[in-house]
């Protein structure tokens, strides 16, 4: 499965509650409308954590993947 298109990327490997959430509403605000941010995290409550946020403030989740400890997260910006 080829990997999705994405305009920024966040690191948010070695960090733990509330980074991986804190940092990608700091960025994700950065971005403009349609654009897509990637995330990668290892923090096992981040996958929780993103997938709730991005339902809470509409933002769209265009996919997630899990190899091993990370976490892949491709959040389309929507407002």
């Amino acid at each position: 499965m080829p990997e999705e298109d994405y305009d920024e990327e966040l690191d948010c490997v070695g960090l733990f509650c509330p980074m991986p959430i804190a940092q990608t509403k700091e960025k994700i605000d950065t971005l403009d409308v349609g654009h897509v941010l990637r995330i990668e995290a290892d923090d096992p409550a981040a996958e929780e954590d993103i997938k709730a946020w991005a339902k809470r403030t509409g933002h769209e989740i265009l996919s997630f993947k899990k190899e091993g400890t990370i976490l892949t997260f491709y959040i389309k910006k929507t407002k």
